[in-house]
């Protein structure tokens, strides 16, 4: 029988050593790229789904359809004297995003007014669709704080709502609050979602937001989807004189889902 002598087992245990460093380190390569292959797919997968949530989120809203009517004065005049006010953008406003289906749930609706006997027109003029600066489009109401309120009918919810007071000069208006209610005295459920009044004239509350010239686009205001019936305007005269005017009110939402 072969017997191995120490030195032979020696060689025989350095032989085997070297073997088993080639192979474990090719061994452990072969199976990176499956290993580093699942982590690009799991990334690849998580980014597609955030780019498809993307996309389906970016789909749910669409540019507002609004008609614009003619313009009556070409720049902002750069002399009035009124603090606070909101610099003119130079340019055409960027269109307004909301969810699909949106659209003026104001028009036709009842309103009803602080000062019941207007100097000039009827108060069905505000939401009548007529949107131009002539005579005989505009509502004028009384000098001082007024108000009026437009009831949608139902709970909507409220993604913007668009003022002319009066566009045939340029024109600031003052103490301009719109607030969002459950009821028509405005009792209950009450939100601002605008508020120039700068002072506390009106006794709403101290608004932060900027006055503004009234131009052919009005004013847009941002309601961010408020839920409510009931949309009341509040103004205060203007630079000109102590009326207050209106043009058009138009208030973009969508009836409220039942919950």
């Amino acid at each position: 029988m072969l017997k191995i002598n120490t030195i032979e087992r020696l060689t025989l245990s350095v032989v085997i050593l070297f073997a088993l460093v080639l192979i474990l380190p090719s061994c452990g390569k072969k199976s990176s790229p499956d290993s580093a292959a699942g982590e690009t797919a799991a990334e690849a997968s998580a980014a597609g789904a955030d780019e498809s949530a993307g996309s389906v989120a970016a789909g749910d809203l669409v540019p507002l359809d609004i008609k614009l009517p003619r313009p009556m004065f070409v720049g902002t005049p750069q002399n009035m004297r009124v603090p606070n006010l909101e610099k003119p953008l130079g340019k055409a406003r960027p269109p307004f995003l909301a969810p699909a289906g949106t659209k003026n749930v104001a028009l036709g609706g009842a309103i009803a007014s602080s000062d019941e006997e207007p100097i000039i027109g009827e108060i069905e003029l505000i939401a009548d669709g007529d949107k131009e600066a002539t005579d005989g489009s505009y509502v004028e109401l009384g000098p001082f704080l007024q108000n009026i309120t437009i009831d949608l009918g139902a709970d909507h919810d409220i993604y913007a709502v668009l003022i002319w007071h009066f566009h045939k000069q340029p024109r600031i208006y003052f103490d301009v609050v719109v607030q969002v209610a459950d009821d028509p005295d405005f009792i209950s459920n009450v939100r601002t979602v605008f508020n120039n009044d700068h002072d506390n004239s009106s006794g709403l509350g101290v608004g932060q937001d900027l006055h503004y010239v009234e131009t052919s686009e009005g004013k847009l205001i941002d309601a961010k989807g408020a839920r409510a019936r009931y949309v009341r305007l509040y103004s205060n005269g203007n630079n000109s004189n102590d009326l207050n005017h209106y043009v058009e009110v138009e208030v973009y939402g969508k009836p409220a889902a039942a919950i």
